[in-house]
């Protein structure tokens, strides 16, 4: 059988994944039962004419430090994987010299050569944003955002957040490839968020895969006063999921995030693995 590969790029401006994190990812798609490859991404930035402000400030200057903060990041990062590697998780690195700003586009299309992408999630970091709505809206391919807790031993467990749309169905494929074989599905319906197509929604795809083979359960749940994406991560992890697949909505326009209120709402706090599909 065919070796399936997990791509992680790890951009190194303005700041880099702490070790733990980036160990974590590796872990996790050991977990998805994935060989690694790892990206680094060392910034570069073209000479800037500053005949006026190079007298307040050496814009020159700044820019060499900042290239040889962001090259030896990668070099470390590069070492700390290799560590890893060596322990029999399959995993490669190889190192991209880029102009600042260009790390995502180079990523998008570097993920495409892959199954899949995990993408080191922070809230706080501007960088790791960027590269998770990069890889949603453009590489195509699942995208699964890891969080910085939780347990990474083994997902033989997911959940789908299932309102019957074309990208919740795209989040359920996606998952459903990745899922260990008899590993278990709960489909998560949220009955007050929004108007929905029928009644049973939930019960009907449970159904539907069992009929295809799969264990699977349905779950309809209420939002008792909770955003809906806390509502969906409680139950996920209720249910004792280790991934929580769900659609993922909206447009990317500079750094601006446009998102359904779910998505949104996972991105701004999230507590479990979830894999968005666009």
């Amino acid at each position: 059988m065919p070796d399936r590969i997990a791509y992680i790029p790890l951009n190194t401006y303005p700041q880099a994944a702490s070790d733990a994190a980036v160990l974590r990812a590796i872990s996790f798609a050991g977990a998805l039962g994935c060989k690694v490859h790892v990206s680094t991404f060392a910034a570069k930035f073209p000479p800037v004419p500053s005949p006026v402000g190079g007298y307040l400030i050496n814009v020159e200057a700044l820019s060499r430090a900042a290239e040889a903060r962001s090259e030896a990041e990668c070099k470390r990062l590069q070492t700390l994987v290799g560590t890893a590697g060596g322990s029999g998780a399959g995993v490669s690195v190889t190192s991209h010299d880029v102009v600042a700003g260009e790390a995502l586009t180079l990523a998008v299309t570097e993920s495409r050569y892959f199954d899949l992408s995990l993408v080191i999630w922070s809230a706080e970091a501007v960088a790791t944003q960027d590269m998770a709505q990069g890889l949603i809206f453009g590489s195509g391919l699942p995208v699964i955002l890891v969080p910085p807790t939780g347990p990474m031993d083994v997902v033989d467990h997911i959940a789908i957040a299932w309102d019957e749309s074309r990208v919740a169905a795209r989040a359920l494929g996606d998952a459903l490839r990745i899922l260990r074989p008899g590993g278990r599905v709960s489909v998560l319906t949220v009955q007050d968020e929004k108007a929905l197509n029928g009644t049973g929604l939930a019960q009907t795809l449970a159904s539907a895969l069992v009929l295809r083979g799969y264990d699977a359960k349905a779950v309809d749940l209420t939002l008792d006063g909770k955003s809906i994406a806390t509502a969906l991560q409680d139950a996920a992890l209720a249910e004792g999921a280790q991934l929580l697949a769900m659609g993922g909505f909206g447009h990317s326009r500079l750094r601006d995030f446009i998102l359904g209120g779910a998505t949104k709402g996972i991105l701004g706090d999230l507590r479990i693995a979830s894999l968005l599909a666009h």
